[in-house]
């Protein structure tokens, strides 16, 4: 007579039947219906950061903020024009009437400076050697260093440093990019696994309260024991916190996910309400992809690409001073304009003479040099100590895509286990609602059953997350989007 009481009528056996079979219907990504949900890809999104993204744009800037370096280096190189003018007129005496013009043009090779002039220089309280007639002297000059600064000087070393910088900021330009891209994957993939936390239990839940109504109305007409509604409504009110839950995490992840989200005239813009992940799908990389991103990594990587660019600062930097060791020897020499210079009446007179020259040499040297063998030595422990550190973050880098690899593979595995053992689950649980329908089992099983089989759904797309994550992780840790 027990059992009797616990076989469901006809349309009970409808209203399981349904239940049963639920348990195999596809959903959408996030619960909503195809019509209704539309996937916003990764690449899509990608996409978007890398073109409209602040962080992406300032990065931008670095590259041609040290072109800007460049351009204040080159502009130890531009010729000067300088000219002053002083004179003094006391007690209707003219003192002095001074006028100073210089056209100073720096060469490159060599380190020397050429140097066109035009002096007037008159009155009686001129000193001497400074007078000149009274249309003015003009003179041709080169200085030469012939000791320190002949290979390299202060102006060529900061150049050649600056131009290197350039190759620092793009490295850096390449790490910012890759951060945020990374970044970005990893909430994206966030974002996914939280809505299908949200599918699998609006799932369970729906399965529940039409479990629990079936089961009421089967307590209503005597055909079960009150017990199995009570326990049927603490399974929905359970799956129901569970839900809530996934929903705030869901709103929280496509709340983060806005922040990537920026319009080219640089606005903030939000997700779409009616927008959905894509699928996450298990493409397995083999090891002649993970061989290639080493190799790519090895010569391209950012932080490899930054102390590749500093090493050659330095060694401009120990160049320079090494070249301080050295004596500085300076020669001048200079030829000056025969007078009358600008003479209308016999202009033919005009022009320069070797007989009319100057010229000058000076000699500087420091008899322990220790401020100089100082510094070079500091340039040189900075060297090794840069060499050192590239040798470690070149096998850090190559670990790293390894490490990345690795954790792929065991993924993958994962996944693949993960996938089998819901397959046994749902047919433990189709197995035990079969049984329950014959009166053989209870509720309780039943609903432990569903709620393993949930749980191990949501383990299977936490473990797809992971693995997105893993592949962006991969081509991050190559230093590299793709």
């Amino acid at each position: 007579m027990k059992n009797e009481r616990r076989k469901p009528g006809r349309w009970m056996a409808v209203a399981l039947f349904i239940i049963h079979y639920s348990l195999f219907i596809p959903s959408s990504a996030s619960g909503q219906t195809a019509d209704s949900a539309r996937v916003f890809s990764f690449n899509d999104f990608a996409e978007l950061i890398l073109k409209n993204h602040p962080i992406v744009r300032q990065a931008a800037l670095l590259p041609e903020e040290a072109r800007q370096e460049v351009m204040q280096a080159r502009g130890a190189f531009d010729p000067k024009v300088a000219s002053g003018f002083d004179r003094k007129e006391f007690g209707g005496l003219d003192y002095y009437n001074n006028w100073a013009n210089e056209l100073k043009v720096p060469v490159w090779s060599g380190g020397a400076d050429l140097k066109v002039t035009y002096d007037r220089f008159v009155g009686p309280y001129t000193p001497r050697m400074q007078q000149t007639t009274n249309v003015g002297l003009a003179g041709i000059n080169l200085s030469v260093p012939l000791g320190q600064g002949m290979l390299i000087d202060a102006r060529r070393s900061t150049l050649r440093q600056a131009q290197f910088m350039v190759n620092i900021a793009e490295a850096d330009r390449i790490k910012q990019i890759n951060k945020v891209w990374f970044d970005a994957a990893k909430d994206y993939w966030e974002w996914y696994l939280a809505s299908q936390q949200v599918r699998l239990l609006q799932e369970g839940f729906d399965l529940a309260d039409t479990r629990f109504q079936a089961v009421r109305q089967r307590t209503l007409i005597g055909d079960a024991a009150t017990i199995d509604s009570v326990e049927a409504k603490i399974t929905v009110q359970d799956r129901q916190v569970q839900l809530e839950q996934a929903l705030v995490q869901l709103q929280n992840t496509r709340l983060i996910l806005s922040t990537y989200l920026w319009s080219p005239e640089g606005q903030p813009l939000e997700l779409p309400e009616r927008a959905a992940p894509q699928a996450a799908y298990l493409a397995p990389i083999g090891l002649d992809v993970v061989e290639r991103l080493q190799r790519r990594a090895g010569e391209f990587h950012p932080e490899l690409l930054k102390l590749d660019g500093k090493l050659r600062q330095l060694t401009v930097e120990e160049r320079f001073r090494r070249e301080l060791l050295k004596p500085q020897i300076n020669l001048s020499a200079g030829l000056l304009s025969r007078p009358p210079v600008f003479s209308t009446e016999s202009p033919t007179k005009y022009g320069f003479a070797w007989d009319n020259h100057k010229i000058g040499v000076d000699f500087v040297f420091p008899l322990f040099l220790r401020k100089e063998r100082g510094k070079l030595r500091q340039v040189q422990i900075k060297a090794q100590q840069t060499t050192l550190e590239r040798q470690q973050t070149n096998r850090d880098v190559l670990n790293g895509v390894a490490g990345a690899y690795n954790e792929l593979k065991a993924l993958e595995r994962q996944i693949t286990v993960q996938e089998t053992a819901v397959q046994n689950q749902r047919t433990l649980l189709r197995a035990e609602q079969q049984k329950f329908d014959l009166g053989e089992s209870t509720l309780f099983l039943v609903n432990s059953r569903e709620t393993k089989l949930i749980d191990m759904q949501v383990k299977l797309e936490e473990l797809k997350s992971k693995y997105q994550k893993a592949v962006a992780g991969l081509y991050y840790a190559s230093g590299s989007t793709s």
